[in-house]
């Protein structure tokens, strides 16, 4: 162990020699922040020494600049003063020539002003002695009307209005007589050529004949089938009517079985599918699902088929897929037992013929009337009338306005806008109405007649009412005392309006109403 003294010294040494060593590190630090200082004063220095030179690099350039700008500017100035000068001396010269034609205009002008002068001086002299002679006239004219007035003890304005009265009257009465002429020729000229128009259309179709039908009735071999086709438990008539949406009717009927369905076409696929059921003798669900899919198969190329047909039958072209394809589902459609395929076919023969008759377009005629029942293809799908359900059908298929407007009003849904509309019309009812073309069944069409005569009696004043030609005609006869002959013509419009509304029929109803006064006296 070192004695005090010795450590004390230790101690100082150490504590002298840290001393130092700071002093040292702090000299050093301060020479080399000494260095730093001085080499940023020089680069700065340099710095500013560059910035200076290119500061009067950038003052010399942007003199030169604005002195070749000057220079430019006062070019582009006497550019422009040398052009104003030379438009001013062109002005000037069109200005001299301007007052020149001035002046020879001038002098033209007071030449004229003394012709006119001389030529005013001698009419004013022809206007006084007309006028002294107009007045010479007059008073030989007022002379002439006194000695006339004498004579015929009237005065002017009493003949004048006598005149005019009389000639009046005589207009009046050649013009009532020519109206009625015309009116009558004209009447007479438009029924002749209407009924010979029909009368053409119609000697140049031969329609068919149609019959009742409301169900399919299809015919067994024996009625040993008929527990095939109910199967065990009732499986297979189940299995079949689902798959066709139709109702199977198997009664004591010997060998029938009744297809019954709301949907011609469905109602045709159960047909067709029960028929080969029956053909082949093998019935079960799973063979029936599969003769239903081929028989919907085969109908659906029918009505292609059909749709093409008629199209060809028509003699038209261009019509779209779609449109054929629901002119073929037509064949399955019945209207009054009138088949609406073969009625629109039908109809449209009897358009063209007409459109003929007309000098129109007969191909856009039959086009219009194949096309007129489209929306009866879908009716029982779409809610409307099928005039509407139709138009639209035709104008999504790229139909003409013309075509979508007549099928549209061809029951008066929508206001005709060409003579095509009625046309159709006109066919459809024809169609529709001669002999054979439809018939009903004798329950529907005596409640139809009875619904007539129903309607009309309820109208004040009818005495009595006759449904005659069918139930198309309605006659009425009123009650003298109480309806007169304005009222009579305003009760047909009310009559006919309120059979529109309340009843559904074939074609049209005429309705007469018949207002007869008689007198009657004796001679004794």
């Amino acid at each position: 162990m070192l004695p005090l003294n010795q450590e004390l010294l230790f101690a100082v040494g150490g504590l002298l020699g840290g001393v130092l060593l700071m002093a040292v590190a702090v000299w050093i630090r301060g020479k080399q922040r000494r260095e730093q200082l001085a080499s940023a004063k020089s680069i700065a220095a340099r710095i500013i020494e560059e910035a200076k030179k290119d500061a009067a690099s950038i003052k010399k350039e942007a003199e030169i600049q604005a002195k070749d700008s000057v220079l430019k500017e006062r070019a582009d100035l006497e550019k422009e003063l040398r052009e104003a000068r030379r438009e001013q001396q062109n002005q000037e010269r069109r200005l001299i020539g301007k007052e020149e034609s001035i002046d020879k205009r001038a002098d033209s002008l007071d030449k004229r002003e003394s012709e006119v002068g001389r030529r005013d001086a001698a009419l004013k002299a022809r206007e006084k002695n007309i006028e002294e002679k107009a007045a010479e006239c007059d008073r030989r004219i007022n002379e002439a009307r006194k000695q006339l007035e004498q004579v015929a003890g009237m005065t002017r304005e009493e003949a004048k209005k006598s005149l005019i009265d009389e000639m009046v009257e005589e207009a009046k009465h050649d013009s009532a007589k020519r109206i009625r002429v015309i009116e009558e020729e004209a009447k007479e000229e438009a029924v002749r050529k209407s009924q010979k128009i029909i009368a053409l259309a119609i000697e140049r179709l031969a329609g068919d004949f149609v019959a009742e039908r409301s169900v399919t009735v299809f015919p067994l071999p024996n009625d040993e089938l008929k527990g095939k086709i109910i199967g065990r438990e009732g499986r297979n008539i189940r299995a079949l009517e689902a798959a066709t949406g139709i109702d199977l009717i198997v009664d004591d009927t010997p060998e029938t079985v009744v297809i019954s369905g709301h949907n011609p076409i469905r109602r045709e696929i159960a047909r067709l599918s029960l028929e080969k059921l029956v053909s082949d003798g093998r019935i079960h669900p799973g063979r029936i699902e599969e003769v239903v899919r081929k028989s919907e198969q085969e109908i659906d190329e029918a009505i292609r088929e059909a749709g093409q047909k008629a199209i060809f039958d028509v003699g038209v072209h261009g019509v779209h897929p779609e449109l054929i394809k629901l002119l073929g589902r037509l064949k399955y459609r019945y209207s009054y037992a009138q088949n609406v395929l073969l009625h629109s076919i039908e109809a449209a023969f009897i358009c063209g013929a007409m459109a003929v008759e007309l000098g129109l377009n007969e191909k856009q005629a039959r086009r219009a009337a194949l096309l007129h029942d489209i929306g009866k293809a879908v009716d029982h799908e779409v809610e409307g009338s099928h005039a509407i359900i139709g138009a639209e059908l035709a104008r999504k298929y790229g139909e003409s306005p013309k075509i979508v407007n007549a099928i549209a009003a061809h029951h008066e849904d929508v206001k005709a806008e060409t003579i095509l509309a009625p046309l159709v019309d006109a066919a459809d009812a024809l169609s529709g109405a001669r002999p054979g073309a439809r018939r009903e069944m004798m329950e529907t069409y005596t409640r139809r007649l009875e619904e007539l005569e129903r309607i009309v009696n309820a109208f004040k004043g009818v005495e009595k009412s006759y449904a005659v030609q069918a139930g198309r005609e309605i006659r009425i006869m009123v009650q003298h005392d109480l309806v007169s002959d304005d009222d009579a013509a305003r009760m047909a419009r009310e009559i006919a309006r309120k059979i529109e509304n309340e009843m559904t029929y074939p074609g049209q109803i005429k309705v007469t109403v018949i207002r007869e006064m008689r007198a009657v006296d004796y001679a004794k």
